[in-house]
């Protein structure tokens, strides 16, 4: 195979005359992080919301949860990510579908929409399995000392339940970084569309893939240790979350 490797590309400018390549990785993957983080906070409060409706006694609530889940666990990620940028701003009425598509980051809050509402349907799924692993006695224990339901799973059932979903949960934020890489395709500029954007500018593809993949790689491994460390803080001794 007749390449010529040149991994000297990163220092040189970029066509934009300002920034060398290394620093469009970097913007990159700025962007990435930002998507990600942003997207996550929205998972985790949508993504609680509907795991706790979906252990609820109420049926109305759990059948409303099922379905949340189900309709954004189902559809692809990459037709949500069309359906947001596309098609819901013409949904919308004229004024807040044209103020939509005129920010000024629209592919970036677009992002992170999708993706919240995306990996929340996962969440709730590992919220409700959490609950659902816990003696059923401490639901009614709780109960039975006078709190309100809201105060049961607030103090009792939900910091139990997080310290045993912790693990898939870490998973589900290594998930959303990496899913993160299909806003390029509605324009956003993450980590992997700054290594195409190298690739097709300076016609070194290993070096801008393979510096791309390093940074997703260092940045997964930095997640999965804090996580850890996160995980064995919050474990109970004789939980079913502790080791």
């Amino acid at each position: 195979m007749d390449y010529h490797w040149n991994w000297a590309i990163f220092g040189e400018l970029s066509p934009d005359g300002v920034n060398t390549y290394w620093q469009m990785l970097l913007s990159g993957l700025g962007w990435t992080l930002a998507t990600s983080l942003a997207g996550w906070v929205m998972a985790l409060a949508l993504g609680a919301l509907a795991g706790i409706a979906r252990t609820l006694p109420q049926r109305p609530l759990r059948m409303a949860a099922g379905a949340y889940i189900e309709l954004f666990r189902n559809v692809p990620l990459l037709v949500q990510m069309f359906l947001w940028f596309f098609v819901v701003p013409e949904l919308l009425p004229r004024a807040a579908g044209d103020w939509l598509k005129a920010l000024p980051q629209a592919p970036f809050v677009t992002a992170v929409i999708c993706l919240g509402f995306f990996t929340s349907a996962r969440v709730a799924v590992q919220v409700a399995a959490g609950v659902d692993a816990l003696a059923g006695g401490q639901a009614q224990a709780a109960l039975a000392l006078g709190l309100t339901r809201p105060q049961a799973y607030r103090y009792v059932l939900l910091p139990l339940a997080v310290r045993i979903v912790l693990p898939p949960l870490a998973s589900e934020f290594l998930n959303i970084i990496k899913n993160s890489s299909v806003a390029l395709t509605i324009g956003l500029v993450e980590l992997t569309a700054s290594a195409r954007a190298i690739q097709e500018f300076s016609f070194q593809v290993f070096e801008a893939y393979a510096a791309a993949t390093v940074l997703y790689v260092a940045v997964n491994l930095a997640v999965t240790a804090g996580m850890n460390v996160l995980e064995r803080r919050l474990a109970l001794p004789g939980s079913l979350g502790a080791r």
